[in-house]
């Protein structure tokens, strides 16, 4: 058995649920075990914080490492590298999408994410569980998968081979409710978006700018008010994942005006890329071809404005790495065999940072809230992981503030060949991240590996 370790962080400014407090923190293995001014030193090894923030580990709800896996179209970050790039950015625990194949069981996906993620990864992790087919078979497997800890799901209303139909997504939302768990939604309507990739096809429009062309916004809008209103037919709340527009902004807005309970993910891209990006010469713009397409610049000042207001409940990637050579490049001739999907799950907190604490929009507090406390809630892992607490898990950053770098492609441990933030200029970094009470990262730079394990998920914590 290793030492008991023990570590004080001493002099920095704790960013706790009440906000922002000047503190030091102890850690006793892999606990945070005591909070407080002018804590003894005696038997730790000190860590000065002074002039620096200290943030809960950074969770990320919403990554896509290892897809594809064997096809031309296979992501570039598998669960080594992607992880590692988590890690180096402040995010101590990632929750992926295990996909079960058509005809197979859940159990089956739970393995080969096990396999996939056991032992390979750097940060912590837990699995979303994709629903694809809806049958007494799948409703069976529900509790046992509570027993492995899964308890989030994740339903399509697009994608030919792998939406289900409204009466099921229903059914899924009961069935999941008996087990206090959440179901999130990827909301576009499906016959919409086919018809319109027809229409640009039909109408010789080819090329990355058809993309947001052949789904706008009301495709969203209609699933989100679609989904919402199967989840008051349920009587149990929802999430949508990575909201894009003002759009479905609007119907999230309409049904909580009537009381309805629901929550919104939404990610960096939406706030900081604009739809500009399917106009770049050449073929760059396939670079930022994802689902859904970035939206205008009205779209993501309104999700500022969301943000801003507490509407918006977590921060996801949506990570989804696919090299530009050689993979988004297989839909030259055509753009709708691009494949969708851009990385960001090491930049995530930077980018967030910079334009949101740093701006003055959004608080570190609110940053803290949204990158850790409420998708420890919702995803069953609080106060075990999400908060700076005595008893919680001591995952956790300590962030330079002052900090000034540039995000390029050629310094990023995500193993993809460019960035969609490309020369961004980044305010504030993580100095030192803490994983299981251990130092995991330095100055970006992972300095202990594949120390990550499965974190087994309780019930959904429903706040609003």
């Amino acid at each position: 058995m290793s030492e008991r370790t023990s570590t004080l962080i001493r002099g920095g400014t704790l960013i706790l649920p009440q906000g922002p407090v000047s503190a030091d923190l102890r850690i006793d293995g892999d606990k945070i075990t005591a909070i407080g001014p002018d804590l003894p030193a005696e038997g730790c090894k000190v860590v000065e914080a002074a002039g620096k923030l200290v943030f809960p580990g950074f969770i990320d709800t919403h990554t896509h490492f290892e897809m594809n896996k064997g096809l031309p179209n296979e992501t570039a970050d598998d669960w080594v590298s992607g992880t590692r790039a988590a890690l180096a950015g402040g995010t101590t625990c990632v929750l992926d999408f295990a996909e079960p194949e058509r005809g197979c069981s859940l159990a089956s996906a739970l393995e080969t994410w096990h396999g996939r993620a056991d032992g390979r990864a750097s940060c912590h992790y837990g699995f979303h569980m994709t629903i694809k087919d809806w049958d007494p078979r799948i409703k069976a497997e529900l509790a046992d998968m509570t027993a492995e800890g899964i308890t989030s799901y994740k339903i399509y209303l697009a994608y030919d081979n792998l939406r289900v139909t409204d009466r099921q997504a229903l059914e899924v939302v009961e069935a999941v409710a008996r087990e206090g768990g959440i179901v999130g939604c990827h909301c576009e309507n499906g016959d919409m978006v086919t018809e319109g990739i027809k229409a640009q096809r039909a109408a010789g429009h080819l090329s990355p700018a058809a993309h947001p062309l052949s789904r706008p916004p009301v495709v969203e809008a209609e699933a989100v008010d679609r989904w919402l209103a199967l989840s008051e037919m349920a009587g149990y709340p929802v999430n949508v994942v990575h909201l894009s527009t003002l759009r479905g902004l609007e119907v999230i807005r309409a049904a909580r005006a009537r009381g309805q309970k629901c929550y919104v993910e939404s990610c960096p891209q939406y706030f900081l890329l604009n739809d500009d990006k399917y106009l770049l010469p050449g073929f760059e713009s396939a670079k930022f071809v994802l689902s859904p397409p970035l939206r205008k610049k009205e779209d993501s000042d309104a999700l500022w404005q969301a943000l801003s207001a507490g509407e918006i409940d977590t921060m996801g990637t949506d990570h989804c790495s696919f090299n530009f050579n050689g993979v988004k490049t297989l839909g030259r001739e055509d753009f709708s065999k691009i494949p969708n999907g851009i990385p960001g799950v090491e930049h995530r907190p930077s980018l967030m940072y910079t334009a949101g604490v740093a701006t003055g929009r959004i608080t570190a507090a609110d940053m803290a809230r949204m990158l850790a406390e409420q998708p420890a809630k919702l995803f069953g892992m609080y106060p075990q992981k999400g908060v700076l607490a005595v008893g919680s898990d001591a995952d956790l950053v300590i962030w330079n503030p002052e900090a000034r770098w540039t995000i390029t492609a050629a310094e990023q441990n995500q193993r993809v060949d460019y960035t969609p933030y490309e020369g961004f200029e980044a305010v504030g970094r993580p100095e030192t991240v803490f994983l299981s009470g251990k130092v995991a990262a330095e100055n970006g730079k992972v300095v202990l590996e594949k120390a990550g394990e499965f974190v087994h998920r309780g019930s959904a914590q429903l706040w609003r």
